[in-house]
């Protein structure tokens, strides 16, 4: 069996399909959740803590600048998608459960 077919075999499986497909939807999602994140709950943050804008928070450390407000950003960001795929598996394990297909 040459290299070229058993490389197709693999790629072809189940498994790396339904990988390739979650890491492209995946990428969408942060995307999405990136602006939801940076456009919209960011300024409504920011307006509550007196109008800052976080990603222009920054601290001058001899000539580095260090851009402490777009950590802050990429945390919420992190807490967000880490919520929202907790609640998608919560509710994927319920429906698993609840339709007996569950060990």
């Amino acid at each position: 069996m040459s290299i070229i077919t058993e490389f197709k075999e693999f790629a072809m499986k189940g498994n790396v399909l339904d990988l390739a497909v979650g890491v492209i939807i995946g990428a969408a999602f942060g995307k999405i959740v990136d602006s939801l994140v940076s456009d919209v709950l960011m300024p409504l943050i920011g307006i509550c803590i007196g109008g800052k804008d976080f990603t222009t928070l920054s601290l001058q450390v001899g000539d580095a600048k260090l851009m402490y407000g777009n950590a802050i950003q990429a945390t919420i960001n992190f807490i967000i998608i880490a919520f929202v795929l907790f609640i998608i598996l919560k509710a994927a394990n319920k429906g698993k459960l609840s339709s007996g297909k569950a060990a």
